[in-house]
């Protein structure tokens, strides 16, 4: 046996391979348990928050209702709400409210405390939203429908609870289908809920949701073809995503509904062709390298692509490296602070960092379609601006990516570990973070 032989024989050399196998699957194994880790300590965290931090319903609310309400009570019945009385003391309605007993129907990113009111007859007299995890905009578009709140109105209770959403083939509120479709279960479960019954939770698939599946399909298909029509189709299907993907079903991926689910629990009834979309978003990229959802199926990425086609090359500017590197950071650093934001008692629309819901006609904030303009045109001068500077959503789904056996533990690795701590520092010391917000 000669010495290159021995050498390549040797315990040494075996179990340097083995190492070298292992690193990068190892890397993936710790990738994936961050994603889990911050998703776990957003949903405990908020779980606690609805429990401990609940707030009881006060006379003000009542007076939405009926402005001589003076005093409420609470119920001590199976029913589980509040008598609202007059300034004489006599009964003039009954108020009810959704939660906790509704806390496993999710909307479009996450749940929403419903306050019903009834009258003296015991007749449904209005609903109101008193607060929502779901995305700000979804909940105002709800309660700003009439014709959605007088839903349930003049119903006794046994009307309300046997209500059959599916058999009477409920129409939501455009824009906010899941928002409204989710206030409604809410209400029925929870007079349901008395009567030793609950909303049957089964999955909803839509023609929407056959369409998400679709894009799902096409996506893979150009991700992993060497099909020689492959660069034509891809065309189409750029048209294809901005069209139906964005304006029709604005179903894109965002961190205003992705933080959403971690609260509060994935929407699989109600959105299940979105929740496979997200699911092969970060999947597929953890697996197998290609960047599905970034490259393929999200809207504002094939829009950026369509304007670097057609702009000329002149018009393209080429930023300084020092520059380039630094912005780079951008998208990591915002979906870290989305992330505080997440866990810290403040009010935000996570929404409004992103543009993705500029592609929902008549849904987006003055914020959202600013960040849109911005980007595009951005992506004007430098190549896909905002997918390189901008958007913390990419950078959630480049950080799970996979780069193969060269794949090293890098500064995105680094960053992950740093938002497990923030998050995890806000989710064990949240009283102390309140008060000094109070404080401040």
């Amino acid at each position: 046996m000669d010495d290159s032989e021995r050498t390549a024989t040797e315990p040494g050399t075996s179990l340097r391979r083995l190492s070298l196998r292992l690193k990068p699957v190892l890397l993936q194994v710790y990738r994936l348990a961050v994603l889990v880790i911050i998703c776990w300590l957003i949903r405990d965290h908020h779980v606690r928050l609805r429990v401990t931090g609940d707030r009881p319903i006060e006379v003000p609310e009542a007076q939405f209702f009926w402005t001589n309400a003076a005093s409420i009570k609470h119920d001590h019945s199976a029913l589980g709400g509040m008598m609202v009385y007059d300034p004489q003391g006599g009964r003039i309605g009954y108020l009810l409210r959704t939660m906790p007993d509704a806390s496993h129907i999710i909307g479009y990113s996450g749940t929403t405390d419903t306050l019903v009111a009834l009258d003296d007859k015991w007749k449904v007299r209005g609903i109101n939203i008193r607060s929502s995890e779901d995305t700000v905009k979804h909940a105002e578009d709800v309660m700003l429908d009439w014709s959605f709140k007088r839903k349930f109105n003049g119903k006794g209770w046994s009307e309300v609870a046997g209500t059959d959403l599916m058999a009477e083939r409920f129409e939501g509120v455009a824009g906010a289908t899941m928002t409204s479709t989710a206030v409604a279960r809410g209400i029925v479960h929870r007079f349901r809920v008395t009567q030793g019954k609950a909303v049957k939770q089964s999955v909803v698939w839509e023609t929407e949701d056959v369409g998400l599946i679709g894009a799902i399909c096409l996506g893979l298909f150009l991700t992993f073809s060497k099909h020689r029509g492959r660069a034509k189709a891809r065309k189409w299907f750029q048209w294809y995503v901005i069209g139906y993907v964005g304006f029709l079903t604005g179903d894109l991926l965002a961190q205003s509904l992705l933080s959403g689910w971690a609260r509060a629990g994935v929407a699989w009834t109600l959105a299940p062709g979105l929740v496979l979309l997200a699911a092969a978003a970060l999947l597929v990229p953890w697996a197998t390298k290609r960047p599905l959802y970034c490259q393929q199926i999200c809207p504002h990425g094939a829009v950026q692509e369509i304007i670097l086609k057609n702009t000329p090359p002149q018009w393209r500017i080429a930023l300084p490296a020092g520059l380039d590197a630094g912005l780079r950071w951008g998208p990591g650093l915002l979906l870290g602070f989305m992330m505080l934001l997440v866990m810290i008692p403040l009010e935000f629309d996570l929404a409004d960092f992103e543009p993705f819901d500029a592609y929902i006609l008549g849904i987006a904030g003055t914020a959202t379609i600013a960040v849109a303009i911005v980007g595009l045109i951005a992506s004007v001068l430098v190549p896909k601006a905002y997918c390189k500077y901008g958007c913390p959503t990419g950078s959630l789904l480049e950080f799970v990516r996979s780069h193969g056996s060269r794949d090293r533990f890098g500064r995105r690795d680094v960053g992950g570990g740093m938002v497990v701590l923030i998050v995890g520092a806000s989710h064990f010391y949240h009283e102390r973070v309140q008060a000094w917000l109070y404080d401040f």
